[in-house]
């Protein structure tokens, strides 16, 4: 059984999720960590595989539900600074 987080959650899109983790894995571990490049190589790879999970959104009807629930539902800026890491350890009190 090969590794769990190798799976895309739409099987149609694995082997893409596959070759961009790979193309990522080998940039992030031979350039960028040995300050060799900060540009991101594997950038088409991941327009590849993003496209093709949006789809797989669109066709399982998820991808309207997603939409509805951040219009209803919207982060805030420091929500996002909070889940980037960035932001106070405070909760969010608004809600």
């Amino acid at each position: 059984m090969g590794n769990i987080m190798s799976v895309s959650f739409a099987p149609e899109c694995t082997e893409a999720k596959n070759q961009y983790d790979d193309c990522f894995n080998k940039w992030y571990t031979e350039k960028f960590l040995q300050g060799k490049s900060l540009e991101n190589e594997c950038t088409e790879l991941w327009d590849s595989y993003i496209t093709c999970v949006n789809t797989a959104l669109a066709t399982q009807k998820i991808k309207p539900m997603l939409d509805k629930a951040r219009e209803d539902q919207p982060f805030s800026s420091e929500e996002i600074r909070q889940s980037a890491g960035t932001g106070d350890s405070k909760p969010d009190t608004k809600r």
